[in-house]
């Protein structure tokens, strides 16, 4: 089993790398190989919504000089998904946004290609506008049927330099029961699906309120 992290931080060794190695430890404690990959310096462009993944059903965005096509291909290979950012004005980093509106809109456009994967998120902030950040890079993985685990508090941890989450004792303690209920979860599931197979994706119906 494997879970591939998604690091929104332009900081290589930040509070949110901290926050997510802090879940990585439970999960590898488990048995998981855990991969992380930093988005923060990465040049990412926005959606452009020409449809191209629509239209061409080949798993991938039509723009192909970044490494997101690459990530979505992780995601889909994976069996669990951690997502982490810092917190940019109450709300998720730019460059994650953007890679995160290009994976997902691939993925439910082609199928589902997250769909019943484990999937969680964290994020690491100075003082506040840590629990809209979660909420927001949760609606990706709630939107992609994927399932979700949960910890004692909201997955935030708190820190302004690099390393400081670390004397969060409450935020590091979210993060370790975090990967504890991530492993479970993903090794439930891993013994149960060939007894009780997920069942089949539908259709999506949409309804526009303006006609």
């Amino acid at each position: 089993m494997k879970v591939v992290g998604f690091n929104g931080s332009a900081r290589k060794k930040g509070n949110t790398a901290c926050s997510m190695n802090t879940i990585f430890t439970e999960l590898e404690k488990a048995g998981i190989e855990t991969e992380m990959i930093l988005v923060g310096k990465e040049k990412i462009q926005g959606c452009i919504a020409c449809h191209g993944c629509v239209k061409n059903q080949n798993e991938a965005c039509s723009i192909e000089d970044d490494p997101v096509n690459e990530w979505i291909q992780k995601i889909k290979e994976a069996d669990g998904l951690l997502l982490g950012s810092p917190v940019h004005f109450s709300g998720v980093a730019g460059t994650m946004k953007s890679f995160l509106d290009r994976a997902f809109f691939v993925s439910s456009v082609n199928g589902g290609l997250f769909r019943h994967k484990v999937g969680a998120a964290v994020a690491a902030v100075r003082r506040s506008g840590g629990i809209s950040t979660v909420e927001t890079l949760n609606h990706y993985i709630n939107y992609s049927e994927m399932i979700m685990p949960s910890s004692n508090y909201w997955n935030v941890a708190h820190g302004l330099n690099p390393g400081e989450m670390e004397q969060d004792a409450e935020g590091k303690q979210i993060m370790e029961v975090l990967g504890k209920n991530m492993a479970w979860i993903m090794k439930v599931i891993g013994y149960a699906k060939e007894e009780f197979p997920p069942p089949e994706t539908v259709a999506k119906t949409m309804t526009n309120f303006i006609r």
